[in-house]
């Protein structure tokens, strides 16, 4: 037998929210379990009755982005879904960035925002079709461009070893080269795989070389 799915419904329209109830009055296995009409008032429903997932209007009164952040930074276990007719592949892109893991239009079918909670809560990314492949081809884009502008600030050892690392010297040749121990080597090297999101010492450079060409490019 599924689990009961607990949601809480943040809208400050009253025949859209009078919708959303009876959308789910008739399920077995949604139960709503409160009710609000403002960002503020949605963080303090989070806080109180910890709902599994809350739907949230991006219209309310307050700043419904930052709400979200609150909700994803002091409630992890509620997800986030934003069913809105305030639409734009930005509007998306904000709210999937402060923190909901859902987002559906008021538009679409009815079936849609009960798919979007089914896939939320499998811990799963849902995005209305409409913007699906928009919203994923701009968060793509947008991780790219932040890995290639972390990878250029390197601080001057790190370019060191790199530097060693494009003559394919091992860690106890950069050591003797720099005059540090190998196991400095080695934490720089950490650093470096998590700042060029490498998984290894021929990702780090070729991470190192395209991160050069975008700053070239740039300047």
């Amino acid at each position: 037998m599924r689990k009961t799915i607990r949601v809480a419904i943040a809208d400050d329209h009253p025949v859209l929210l009078a919708g959303m109830v009876s959308l789910f009055a008739g399920s077995d296995r949604h139960e709503i379990v409160g009710q609000a009409d403002s960002a503020d008032a949605s963080m303090e429903l989070v806080k109180t009755l910890a709902p599994d997932v809350i739907i949230m209007d991006l219209s309310m009164p307050g700043d419904v982005f930052r709400t979200i952040a609150q909700i994803g930074a002091t409630a992890p276990d509620t997800r986030i879904v934003v069913f809105t007719a305030y639409c734009s592949i930005e509007s998306a892109l904000k709210a999937l960035d402060a923190g909901a893991t859902g987002f559906a239009l008021k538009g679409s079918p009815s079936s849609e925002l009960l798919e979007a909670i089914d896939t939320v809560m499998a811990n799963q990314m849902f995005v209305t079709r409409q913007y699906a492949s928009q919203v994923m081809n701009g968060l793509r884009d947008r991780a790219r461009r932040q890995a290639l502008d972390e990878a250029v600030r390197l601080n001057v050892r790190e370019k060191q070893i790199v530097g060693h690392l494009m003559q394919a010297r091992t860690n106890r040749e950069i050591a003797t080269a720099l005059q540090i121990s190998e196991k400095t080597v080695k934490h720089y090297m950490t650093g470096l795989m998590l700042k060029l999101k490498a998984r290894n010492r021929v990702e780090v450079v070729i991470a190192s070389r395209l991160s050069q060409e975008q700053a070239d490019a740039r300047s």
